[in-house]
């Protein structure tokens, strides 16, 4: 609970404000995390209607009384459009307006507005609808910090709470204590809501389309800093979004120094970008010859090994050319169906292998899953701080490996001297079926697996694990579509299945330019429908 682990951060209002909701009544308590949950902030108690609580008047009464929930004085009539229905404003308001009735309810509120009704005469008016209490919860600021302490986000919130009751979603029982938790002191908390304030800020100044105010709140916002880990994801991503918008009103040098402030892909891969245009060739050299001794991530690198070799030459030097892509291709000619294409291309293909499964990204990714999962779900301080993760809060990015790196490999050195099959069969029986972001329990059963670990040597997958390691985000996604088994080990292939008109994505590239050089059997299937009298380009029916 958030006063489990937060109490010593709490300020002496919030802990009266969770001593105020213990002692509420249970029916009432539920009735306020049902408010609190619902878009509002006003509420008809008339409305409140609840079979498992009872009636609902008592318990409002509750909440009044204990000052978790506020009655309404004068509403805005913006605030009336969301609580009444059309119809029912017209029965209070109609014979004020006169005839004809406003067409619409913008219209009609519009209208209503005119009147400039006074707090009296709304409430009597709206008593001959409904003559129940308008009600609102109070302490939303405090119920948003708990959320924020108990999930360690903005983005999730109760609901997460009614999977977990349903059965919906069952989650690794992790170790959760203040030892490893997120905020290390009320200082910390202060920082992180401050960078989301900044964040919606900037978000407004986009929408308002302002761009000297969006200048100057990018100098605010280069002038600081934040001293707290758990600020620093945040603030970096909005510093490379800052920048970017700056750099495309052309304040290049304002830009450089926020994308300087971010530890975060692409701000690098920006600033070298910026160099190039500037045709700063010496600089833009050392940072390319500086990205490439230590990515951060696969898009970075990627990016980087494009942009060097052209620095490069303005710099008088011969770098190698980069070689062209040549992958093993198949060429599948296929009636069209009412199917996906990768189903059909597995069907055409199945006479050729003893099996033929469609596993594009699931399969692998729950191989990773399977091997790591201890060192996935370690405790590690910040990177659980609720109950209901799938993955540690630094899953994806480059802090995930080098804050694990003695654990990753210890994991791996285990790996390489273990049976694999035998792991990860033990690894499945004792995680299913917990939730992982790695793992789809749908589309991998035993089966698959030791037909996996079989045909497939171990050291191919090793591999591709420690490629994920890398960089878990990007590296999760660009796996060919069909994985063909054969009778024997090392007979198989892993086969991407392109339609007539599709390209290969870069993710998709990178990993069959990978598996080139690991001497993984790795294919593009290019297909063709045999009723097409125009097969796409550089491809051949068979």
């Amino acid at each position: 609970t958030v006063e489990a682990q937060y109490s010593d951060l709490l300020t002496p209002a919030e802990q009266r404000f969770l001593q105020c909701y213990r002692e509420l009544p249970f029916e009432a308590q539920c009735l306020y995390v049902r408010l609190v949950s619902r878009v509002g902030p006003w509420f008809r108690e008339s409305k409140l209607d609840y079979a498992e609580l009872g009636t609902a008047t008592p318990l409002v009464d509750s909440l009044v009384a204990a000052g978790m929930a506020e009655t309404a004085g004068e509403l805005a009539v913006a605030e009336l459009g969301g609580l009444y229905t059309r119809a029912e404003l017209l029965r209070a308001f109609g014979a004020s307006l006169g005839e004809p009735a406003p067409r619409g309810k913008p219209a009609l509120l519009a209208a209503i507005e005119a009147l400039a009704l006074d707090e009296t005469r709304q409430r009597q008016l709206l008593a001959a609808v409904d003559d129940s209490r308008v009600i609102a919860p109070c302490g939303l600021a405090e119920v948003a910090l708990f959320q924020l302490l108990f999930f360690g986000n903005r983005r999730q919130g109760l609901t997460d709470f009614v999977l977990s009751d349903l059965g919906v979603a069952r989650y690794y029982p992790y170790v959760l204590d203040r030892q490893h938790r997120l905020f290390v002191q009320r200082t910390a908390v202060e920082e992180y809501l401050a960078c989301a304030t900044l964040g919606d800020c900037w978000y407004e100044l986009r929408e308002g389309g302002d761009a000297d105010s969006l200048v100057a709140f990018a100098r605010e916002l280069a002038g600081q800093e934040v001293q707290f880990p758990s600020s620093r994801g945040r603030w970096h991503r909005l510093c490379n979004g800052m920048a970017r918008d700056i750099e495309r009103l052309g304040e290049w040098e304002l830009a450089a120094q926020l994308y300087a402030l971010s530890q975060r892909h692409p701000a690098r891969e920006r600033r070298l970008r910026m160099l190039e245009r500037l045709e700063d060739w010496p600089a833009a050299a050392l940072l390319g010859e500086e990205i490439l001794a230590e990515p951060w991530c696969e898009e970075e690198r990627d990016a980087t090994e494009r942009i060097l070799p052209r620095v490069r030459r303005r710099l008088g030097e011969t770098p190698q050319p980069r070689r062209r892509d040549d992958f093993p291709r198949l060429a599948l000619g296929l009636p069209r169906r009412e199917a996906p294409v990768e189903m059909l291309a597995a069907g055409a293909l199945q006479s050729s292998w003893a099996a033929v499964h469609y596993v594009e990204n699931s399969l692998m990714n729950a191989l990773f899953g399977l091997a790591f999962w201890e060192q996935i779900f370690t405790p590690v301080p910040g990177a659980f701080h609720n109950p209901f993760q799938g993955a540690p809060a630094d899953m994806y990015s480059p802090d995930f490996r080098l804050r694990r790196q003695h654990l990753l490999e210890r994991r791996l050195a285990e790996l390489r001297a273990g049976e694999l099959g035998r792991i990860l069969l033990e690894a499945y029986t004792s995680y299913f079926p917990f939730q992982c972001r790695w793992v789809d329990w749908r589309c991998i059963d035993e089966d698959l697996l030791a037909a996996v670990t079989r045909i497939v040597p171990a050291e191919h997958l090793l591999a591709i694990w420690e490629r994920m390691l890398f960089d878990p985000g990007e590296n999760r996604r660009g796996f060919p579509d069909l994985l063909a088994l054969g009778e024997a080990s090392g007979d198989y292939c892993l086969i991407e299945v392109k339609g007539p008109g599709d390209a290969l994505q870069e993710s998709q590239k990178r990993w069959l330019r990978f598996f080139s050089g690991q001497g993984i059997p790795a294919a593009v299937a290019w297909v063709s429908w045999l009723d097409d009298p125009q097969p796409s380009p550089g491809t051949s029916a068979s």
